[in-house]
């Protein structure tokens, strides 16, 4: 059966007609972006009136019709894609006044592929939506419908819908119906694409949850034809839930458009996404000009008294989540007070007028050793929630690291992220399927890592949080990536209301009975890079390596989970020394300035992950929040590396600090070493350039 159904033929052309391959059902004249939807095999421009009506003024769309059939029923239908794709190019071609947003359902995807590539050539595609369609590469194990009876090829329209049962009625409508599809289905068996064929376009997957047809699994590929990133989106329904459903998918559409629109206006690209290109005093300039007028910064830029400042502003229970930390908060101090007993020493004349701030992780260049850390149920402190965090991460050039707990689905969050650098923090469930699927959504979203979690497989015991009995998992805030997930959603009861739906959230959310076996079972399910997050212990990182991890989070969980534990600066040296000084080594808990970076570099981390104050920032003055915390953040981190006379992250080693006594809590510490002995005094690193 092929991949496609149609829709009934119309006796005269549509309205709206502008050329004999575009139809547009809705003109929409003062529309800013144009959406063009191209048709599964066998349907026309017809099947998407439904979802055009819906869509809001400022979009227009276009419904592609193939040769024929329909009012172009005396054409010849394609004898292959690559001949739809060409045609439907040129007829676009003198409408790149506005914006082009291509989405492509079941076969129609394929099209639009071929399409966006020839669109290419001349200029830009904004985005492209595939529905219920494998990746071109990816054989798509269909038969010669050519051999198939007609009986049977009915049979299968039913089975997939998006024909009403009176039209499976009519002789004459059925037998439209299957030449088309037999027609069409011959351009499909004849398409050739090359696996390393991809579009410079993002690309957004619609998944309907019970399409018989394609699998998240298979949707995964997508992300091989775009190097402009890649997100899914799961629709509720079967195959033609695009069409079927256009108040649920028009939202979709609109929300990935607009944002695509704001971002093209409001973020430009730089010319070098790998080095982040304004200049050290840029910001701190920018104050003391406003200063002159008059105008001081709205949030505060000493990052450290922002909790203060969002403590007036969020609710008491939000703050007791975010802020709070385990038993007495003798972890969370401890890892302040580590920072500060370290100390850097200056280095002078060292022509830094510029810092590169890049870094190498896992093959792909970062542009600064700063991921935002994966803080959970971001909404509790703005209605946005990660995908404001997400927005001000991509402007400000700093990846994201989403939680499994987020109050936004990684799909959604992905959306907001646009092109910037990604990664997915998983707590492995103890529900197999759903820890699956929940990678495998990560895959197709665009995600480069996947981090684990491996400290918190009980929760800690947190005064702040159980004073005042609030949990914001149980009201139903932060568990947006399971309530859309389809296995989750097929494991809960019939009719589960919302209480049901927390009650099996919070029954296989984690999991305390995992062991190093189980970090195992998910290397073997994923090819993306995978570290451990929440290791303290020398022994516990070599553990994580000999089961598949490709990197460590040296992590306290920001003091939350072991009340007495010992601080993540103390134990980063005897990890690193564990791990050697080719496995990226990540740190988290207790940084706030740049210096505190820095810190961490010349004890042996790679880059650092950034927690509480982002969401103080973002409970101030959301994304505008989070976007000052991240440029004060950056600001101060290169203007410590100037300071000590970095140029680069390769000058960062123990000789920039001042060895009065040793942090490490396992083995020796390079702090022993005297700083005209210790490597990097000069400026050469230890460890050469850094991942």
């Amino acid at each position: 059966m092929t991949n496609t159904t149609t829709a009934p033929p119309a006796p005269s052309a549509p309205a709206g007609r502008t050329s004999g391959w575009i139809r547009t059902p809705h003109a929409r004249p003062d529309a800013t972006a144009r959406l063009v939807c191209f048709p599964h095999a066998g349907g026309a421009a017809n099947a998407f009136t439904a979802l055009s009506a819906g869509l809001p003024e400022d979009i227009e769309l276009f419904a592609v019709q193939y040769p024929g059939r329909q009012d172009r029923r005396a054409e010849p239908c394609a004898e292959d894609v690559s001949e739809l794709a060409a045609g439907v190019a040129a007829a676009l071609a003198s409408r790149s006044d506005r914006p082009l947003f291509l989405l492509g359902h079941s076969m129609g995807a394929l099209v639009a592929f071929e399409t966006a590539r020839l669109l290419e050539e001349h200029g830009r595609v904004a985005r492209l939506f595939v529905s219920a369609a494998r990746p071109p590469a990816q054989d798509w194990e269909e038969p010669d419908l050519t051999l198939v009876g007609d009986e049977e090829l009915v049979a299968g329209l039913r089975q997939l819908g998006g024909i009403p049962e009176p039209l499976l009625r009519d002789p004459e409508i059925v037998a439209e119906v299957l030449r088309l599809l037999r027609a069409d289905h011959r351009a499909l068996l004849r398409h050739r694409c090359p696996e390393g064929t991809a579009v410079a376009a993002p690309v957004t997957v619609l998944l309907a949850a019970a399409d018989p047809k394609n699998s998240l699994e298979q949707m995964a590929d997508w992300a091989r034809h775009t190097t402009g990133g890649q997100d899914l989106v799961t629709l509720s329904g079967g195959h033609f839930s695009l069409v079927e459903r256009p108040g649920e998918s028009g939202p979709i559409l609109t929300h990935h458009i607009r944002a695509d629109l704001a971002r093209a206006e409001q973020v430009p690209a730089p010319a070098d996404a790998s080095a982040r290109k304004e200049p050290l005093a840029d910001l701190v300039r920018e104050i003391l000009l406003d200063g002159l007028e008059g105008r001081a910064p709205k949030l505060s830029t000493d990052l450290t008294t922002l909790e203060a400042a969002a403590r007036e502003v969020m609710s008491p229970d939000a703050y007791a989540y975010v802020a709070g930390t385990a038993g007495s908060g003798a972890t969370g101090r401890a890892g302040r007070e580590a920072f500060d007993r370290v100390r850097l020493v200056p280095r002078m004349l060292r022509g830094t007028r510029r810092t590169d701030t890049s870094v190498t992780l896992f093959g792909q260049r970062l542009p600064v050793p700063v991921l935002l850390a994966p803080l959970a149920a971001q909404q509790v402190a703005h209605p946005e929630g990660e995908t404001a965090t997400a927005r001000a991460a991509a402007a400000a050039g700093v990846p994201m690291v989403l939680s499994t707990f987020a109050s936004r689905t990684l799909e959604e969050v992905a959306a907001e992220a646009g092109d910037g650098p990604r990664w997915f923090q998983l707590y492995l469930p103890s529900d197999r399927a759903v820890g699956e699927s929940l990678v495998r959504r990560a895959e197709a979203s665009g995600y480069s890592a996947i981090v684990v979690t491996v400290d918190a497989t009980h929760l800690g015991f947190r005064p702040a949080e159980l004073g005042r009995g609030y949990s914001p998992f149980l009201r139903g805030t932060g568990i947006a990536n399971f309530t859309a997930d389809p296995a989750f959603r097929a494991s809960l009861p019939a009719a589960a209301d919302a209480t049901a739906t927390v009650l099996r959230w919070a029954q296989i959310s984690t999991d305390p009975t995992l062991t190093w076996a189980d970090l195992a079972r998910l290397r073997r399910l994923t090819r993306l890079p995978l570290l451990v997050k929440g290791i303290l212990h020398p022994d516990d990182a070599r553990l994580a390596l000999e089961h598949g991890a490709d990197g460590v989070v040296v992590s306290t969980h920001g003091g939350r989970q072991l009340d007495g534990g010992v601080p993540a600066l103390e134990a980063l040296p005897g990890v690193r020394a564990a791990v050697g000084p080719d496995v990226p080594v990540l740190l988290d808990s207790g940084i706030r300035t740049g210096s505190d970076v820095v810190k961490a570099l010349a004890l042996g981390a790679d880059a650092v992950l950034y927690g509480r104050p982002y969401v103080y920032g973002l409970a101030l003055d959301g994304r505008r929040g989070v976007e000052h915390v991240l440029r004060c953040l950056l600001t101060d981190l290169g203007l410590a590396l100037a300071l000590t006379g970095c140029a680069s992250l390769a000058d960062v080693g123990p000789g920039l600090l001042f060895p009065r006594e040793p942090v490490g809590a396992y083995g020796t510490h390079p702090l022993a070493r005297t700083t005209s002995d210790a490597p990097g005094s000069s400026g050469t690193p230890e460890n050469g350039e850094r991942r």
